[in-house]
């Protein structure tokens, strides 16, 4: 009896050890992109750029604040170009992209909205569906991240979850956005006077903001596992 308890006690331990030892190679094995490459890095500095506009903006530095978001528009333009020219696209790019965007434009509408260049109800949609995307996002990575899931590899770029493809609306939405929220930026450094422009921009600018929301709600391509 008590051969056949030990045998079975080392059977189960080596069960275990096995499983174990089979969990850890399939996690070695899987594949790490690559988080420094230069699409990636210009996209990091449009991410840190936010915080700056911010602080310019709420000092009333508006040339240098505007200064800034053709600097984000410019690297914008130049990560997309070379990671197609030279294959570069990644998911991390695909997600850190849309963030650094969106960061920016958050960013540019709360301050815009707190000094009354932006209307309320415009700024509002703005944060408010972003902020319901933030949320969805820390949900999603947390449910597609294979186990283990531990904080390390929550936070580790180098393991992607999830592919993210913008849908047709919010491409547009993100276009509006940017044109609009600069053109109350440059507002403040070269009055233009088109109220009521500005006002039509607005309302353009909500419609496809609430629409691009939903949209998410909808498509079965804008995030898939990986």
């Amino acid at each position: 009896m008590t051969n056949m308890i030990g045998l079975r006690f080392w059977t189960q331990r080596a069960l275990r050890s096995s499983h174990t030892s089979t969990l850890f190679r399939r996690i070695s094995t899987r594949p790490h992109e690559r988080v420094l490459t230069i699409p990636n890095i210009l996209t990091f500095s449009r991410l840190a750029a936010a915080p700056c506009l911010g602080y310019l903006i709420l000092n009333h530095s508006y040339p240098a604040a505007l200064g800034v978001m053709v600097y984000a528009s410019v690297t914008d333009y130049m990560d997309g170009y070379i990671a197609r020219k030279y294959q570069l696209q990644s998911a991390i790019g695909s997600i850190i992209d849309p963030m650094a965007d969106k960061a920016l434009l958050m960013t540019l509408a709360g301050c815009l909205t707190a000094s009354g260049d932006v209307p309320l109800w415009c700024g509002a949609s703005i944060l408010g569906r972003d902020i319901l995307l933030g949320l969805s996002a820390v949900f999603i990575r947390y449910k597609t991240l294979n186990e283990p899931k531990t904080l390390s590899r929550y936070f580790n770029l180098s393991i992607p979850s999830v592919q993210v493809t913008p849908t047709t609306i919010s491409k547009w939405n993100t276009f509006f956005q940017m044109i609009y929220l600069s053109v109350c930026l440059a507002d403040q450094v070269y009055p233009l006077g088109y109220d009521s422009i500005q006002t039509g921009m607005a309302a353009c600018v909500t419609f496809t903001t609430i629409a691009s929301g939903i949209s998410y709600l909808f498509s079965k391509t804008a995030v898939k596992k990986i």
